[in-house]
């Protein structure tokens, strides 16, 4: 058992950092100090207990990452609620069904999102409020909620009548063991789970980050990752928050320009991403700079590579903002070119790896540890093995157990037995192996790991990254048809277009020769027998991984 209170880290944090910069809205004026925050978490338990609301009871909370978005998340927890984090890419029956099914009784939204809910479809909701201004939207028949909120700051007075101070900071004793978190997965199979994650689950990523000085007082983040997602959340959100770092948050979709603009703005001391932004920065920013021609030719020289590798090393640092420690990247497998790419230009990042299911962190190494290919080893707070059902497998199930383990799939008693093994390991699903200095490597997802009609085993993931470096495909999916291989391929048609190339014909012509050069690369087993175009991006879920079982079916024609 983690020996700090989850509770207690942020009761401790609000009162020692209370002059410090909290939150702040990226390009607005809204921003918060510790104090302040502080203030409005007590404003909202002040309408909690207004309206009786019990330990245990669930608030939902839905919209893009803003300041308000984490103070209802920290109202919600150091009252002694449970948060329901919801993720805004949802559709609207998504979302009907995740309140009613975790038994939500508030709901904390945005207001674009709000006019595309029913609440005739979520009749268990008592109240709904305004992540902009946290006013009620909606009131079940007989509640008081937009009394009371008018009446906030009267109650307020009434309950501090020397003002809101540090001492005032006390929250709710709660031990670690308790459920305080439900998180809703979009996974790439389809089915949605809400992950039951306990105080002992949370703070052991907390004080992880904490322990490995990830963060420390005072220094600054870049939020931009989805924060209900549990990646984003561990640690640009909960860490940061726990030790007094500054949160800035990024509420529109990262695009390679807007991102860039806010690294350089910024300027963060640890930056937490998915392969694709990283991926994205490499293609227009690095690539472009090394395939030119004297580039190519200096590059093959001896010692003027290693002057040139420094200079883009420097450019794309600074470019970052120049200020963090490392790049951490998680969520998905990165391109193996633009990881062998960073490793050989030194630049600091390192790969981990984790599901919602650990809160999330299973696996990771410092940058100046990390060896190229794996995801880092496995946390002090955990054990990990690879399970084999024949020892003489190559690869095994990554299988982990510990402190970061969820209790369960909140009323789904069924998944939760058959993602357990008997003896208490969690089956992440992931194919991989372990070395003898216990880092671990992943190769692929059981589920979608295909069967060569030799007995092979093909993991799609891997050609895919191969087609992904080749010209003009922005993006692949590799799928078995009649018991052969079949790529789906969504095309660069900004970088066509910029050339003039984006006709039938030519477009016909590069894909025959990307193919070509594809089952040159390939093993006998692995080749493809067609590259089928596909006319818009491929689906995904918030970690960017793509939805695959939207398209099992698309390459049958």
């Amino acid at each position: 058992m983690i020996e700090e209170n989850f509770i207690k880290l942020y009761e401790n944090s609000f009162r020692e950092n209370w002059d410090l910069p909290c939150y702040t809205n990226y390009g607005e004026a809204e921003s918060y100090t510790y104090g302040e925050v502080a203030r409005e978490i007590a404003r909202l338990h002040l309408l909690f207990k207004h309206c009786s609301l019990r330990r245990g009871d669930k608030i939902a909370v839905i919209g893009k990452n803003n300041a308000k978005w984490c103070i209802s998340y920290m109202a919600t927890i150091t009252y002694g609620a449970i948060i329901v984090p919801i993720l805004q890419d949802f559709n609207p029956n998504d979302v009907h069904h995740i309140v009613n099914h975790s038994e939500s009784v508030f709901l904390f939204t945005s207001d674009i999102i709000w006019d595309n809910l029913e609440e005739e479809k979520m009749s268990g909701l008592r109240g709904v409020f305004s992540l902009s201004d946290f006013r009620c939207l909606h009131q079940r028949d007989g509640e008081t909620l937009q009394k009371c909120i008018r009446n906030l700051d009267m109650e307020m007075d009434k309950a501090y009548p020397n003002g809101f101070n540090r001492e005032d900071v006390t929250y709710t004793t709660l031990s670690n063991d308790k459920v305080m978190l439900l998180n809703y997965t979009s996974g790439t199979t389809g089915f949605t789970k809400g992950v039951m994650l306990t105080g002992n689950n949370l703070a052991g990523n907390v004080t992880f980050g904490i322990r490995t000085r990830l963060l420390i007082k005072g220094e600054k983040v870049l939020s931009f990752l989805p924060l209900a997602h549990a990646y984003g959340c561990a640690f640009d959100f909960l860490t940061a928050t726990a030790v007094g770092a500054h949160v800035t948050l990024l509420g529109k979709l990262p695009s390679p320009k807007i991102i860039m603009k806010a690294f350089e703005e910024v300027k963060p001391n640890l930056i937490i991403t998915v392969p694709l932004v990283i991926e994205k920065i490499y293609k227009n920013v690095i690539q472009p700079l090394i395939n030119k021609r004297g580039m190519r030719w200096a590059l093959n020289i001896p010692l003027l590579d290693h002057q040139i590798y420094n200079q883009i090393r420097k450019k794309l640092i600074d470019a970052l903002g120049g200020r963090f420690k490392e790049v951490i990247i998680g969520g998905a497998a990165i391109n193996p070119e633009v990881e062998e790419f960073f490793y050989r230009i030194k630049f600091p990042f390192t790969v981990g790896y984790g599901m919602t299911e650990c809160a999330p962190l299973i696996s990771y190494a410092p940058w100046t540890e990390f060896k190229p290919t794996s995801s880092g080893k496995i946390l002090d707070i955990k054990e990990g093995r690879i399970y084999k059902s024949n020892p003489k497998d190559a690869l095994g199930e990554i299988q982990v157990r510990g402190e970061n383990v969820m209790a369960g799939y909140y009323r789904n008693p069924e998944a939760t037995e058959e993602v357990f093994t008997k003896d208490g390991w969690l089956r992440t699903g992931d194919l991989g192996s372990m070395d003898e200095d216990g880092n671990v490597f992943i190769r692929g997802r059981i589920k979608t790991m295909i069967l060569s009609s030799s007995g092979q085993n093909i993991f799609p993931e891997e050609i895919e990254a191969k087609l992904n470096n080749m010209p003009f495909i922005q993006e692949s999916l590799v799928l078995e048809r009649s018991k052969k291989l079949v790529a789906l391929v969504y095309p660069d048609y900004e970088m066509l277009d910029s050339l003039g190339l984006n006709n039938d014909s030519t477009l016909q012509t590069i894909m025959d020769e990307n193919l070509k050069n594809l089952n040159n690369m390939v093993a006998n087993y692995e080749k493809v027998s067609k590259i089928q175009l596909y006319p818009t991006e491929f689906e995904k879920t918030p970690k960017r991984s793509i939805k695959r079982y939207l398209y099992e079916q698309i390459a049958d024609n």
